[in-house]
């Protein structure tokens, strides 16, 4: 019998510290009564719209399987009047893998798929970088990080939306991203292999992914709200709105239009889903028997599997006592306080979702924000968590809400915080002129750097957002984009030669990592018309 690989040797053990931690659990503690816990999360729920400055939320807890708390604070566009319900529309963000998850697991079921196909089984013009890659990549690893390209790689061919890639474009631009580490031997984030396992189950089922979504999960498990596809934001309406934070008040960016597009992202992050649906949701997953046949044990299992080791963070360990972290299908799973977690976050510029499950007391918790709210999210979260895990030396929200701001201003102590570029000038046409012109990415596509009047403009063809004015530094050139925030800026770099290169750098070291600027080659293609 051949020996294992690396791989499956280092799953191996991270299997057997799951076994072994799950099987020395201490009986689980009390925790507050009836009364006494709607009162605690509904100080948690007003201490972090306070504290964050929300302009919307809505939470739900579910224990020993049955709902025993929901509430809502807010509205759906601040300043409005239109309060948040429990059926009001949120982006779901990431949470959306978990279902894209599910999908596969319910064809997989029913032997439709296996997850040992190659992938080029189901899309044969699927292609990596390595074409040994290609050959064999399965539907599993579409789902656990294993790729080899770098943290977020192509991920400005899903956002800002709406851009104007679709599905078939993400497939192709794969052949062009260069991995940064040799397939399957770690994890980095990646959301375009979603799309591509979204594409894998559509092209298995005979159906488009949105009808596979409603078909296999949102009619069979009541959960009515939920959204995916092309759709009608009027017609379907309490829909909230993405929020960001300017000048002390939140203010809408990126609102819906009437119809809200198929867009490409949605097996990875773009479904939308209320309060009620991601409580049945919970509910589902928690208790098999409620809805009895609609996936088998061994598949339920599978989704849980740890099957890629994730490291653990100083804070992980700090927080939840963990011991061990891996990515299952959709899901992360660790241990927290001795209890078996099984959790994912969501992130969409001006919407932020979170879920957690501690399965062995089949108790979840949900949070939906429409707000710029990571901080918020994180402290919520662990609050309600550790009334579960640790009751008896549990912090409140602000507790670790101060905690989550200490580190941030450690790392700006050491250096890790935006450089002042206040003092940029719009570039001129005489300093630029050399480098004025079309140019091409191999993935991201046509982009131009050419006047417009007295300005000197970027602009990504195929992306609205990805368009902006270029502003000098000293010697350094960056982009000041229409619609987005400072903190979305980047470097423009120029190396001169036949032909000419640029190149675009993160300036914020907080930069959200879905802009992947350093994924970017742009070369020069032909003058400016």
């Amino acid at each position: 019998m051949p020996a294992a690989s690396p791989a499956h040797a280092y799953r191996r053990r991270i299997a057997c510290a799951l076994a072994c931690t799950l099987a020395v659990l201490p009986a689980f503690a009390a925790v507050p009564a009836t009364a006494e816990r709607t009162v605690l999360f509904n100080r948690m729920l007003d201490e972090t719209v306070a504290h964050a400055q929300l302009p919307g939320i809505a939470m739900a807890v579910v224990e020993d399987g049955k709902p025993v708390f929901a509430a809502t604070r807010g509205e759906r566009i601040a300043g409005s009047g239109e309060a948040i319900d429990a059926d009001t529309l949120f982006k779901i963000a990431s949470n959306s893998k978990a279902m894209t998850a599910a999908v596969l697991a319910r064809l997989v079921d029913r032997g439709v798929l296996d997850w040992n196909d190659p992938v080029v089984k189901h899309l044969p013009q699927f292609r990596m970088h390595d074409p040994w890659v290609t050959t064999q990549m399965q539907v599993r690893d579409l789902l656990i990080h294993n790729s080899g390209l770098g943290l977020g790689a192509g991920d400005l061919m899903l956002w800002p939306e709406p851009n104007a890639f679709t599905r078939q474009d993400i497939i192709a631009g794969l052949a062009h991203l260069k991995p940064v580490t040799s397939f399957r031997s770690g994890y980095a984030y990646d959301n375009l292999m979603y799309v591509v396992a979204g594409e894998v189950a559509a092209a298995a089922a005979g159906k488009p992914y949105d009808q596979l979504l409603r078909e296999e999960l949102f009619i069979p498990l009541g959960m009515t709200r939920c959204q995916a596809g092309r759709w009608s934001v009027r017609a379907v309406g309490n829909v909230a709105q993405p929020h960001t934070r300017r000048q002390g008040r939140n203010v809408v960016t990126a609102a819906d239009a009437a119809i809200s597009p198929d867009l490409a992202s949605m097996a990875a992050g773009g479904i939308r889903c209320s309060l009620n649906d991601m409580t049945r949701w919970m509910q589902v997953l928690l208790d098999p028997a409620l809805v009895p046949g609609w996936l088998g044990d061994t598949q339920r299992r599978a989704l849980w599997t740890a099957h890629m080791p994730m490291p653990i963070g100083e804070r992980q360990r700090r927080w939840d006592n963990a011991h061990f972290s891996a990515y299952g299908y959709g899901w992360r799973l660790s241990d927290m306080d001795g209890q078996w977690k099984v959790a994912h976050t969501g992130t969409l510029s001006g919407m932020y979702s979170s879920l957690a499950l501690l399965p062995d007391r089949r108790t979840g918790v949900v949070i939906l924000i429409n707000g710029d709210a990571e901080q918020a999210r994180t402290a919520l979260m662990q609050a309600a968590l550790k009334h579960y895990t640790a009751p008896g030396a549990a912090a409140g929200v602000l507790d670790y809400a101060a905690q989550l701001a200490a580190e941030r201003d450690q790392r700006h102590a050491a250096g890790e915080v935006r450089p002042d570029t206040r003092a940029r000038q719009p570039a001129t046409a005489a300093a630029t002129a050399a480098w004025q012109g079309r140019y091409v990415d191999p993935w991201l596509g046509p982009a131009s750097v050419c006047m417009d009047g007295a300005r000197l403009r970027l602009s990504v063809d195929k992306s609205p957002a990805l368009r902006g004015t270029v502003m000098q530094l000293g010697s350094r050139w960056l982009v000041q984009w229409d619609t987005l925030g400072a903190d979305a800026e980047p470097w423009l770099q120029v190396q001169p030669g036949n032909p000419t290169t640029l190149a675009l750098a993160a300036i914020d070291p907080d930069i959200d990592f879905s802009y992947d600027y350093q994924d970017l080659h742009f070369t020069r293609s032909g003058d400016c018309p």
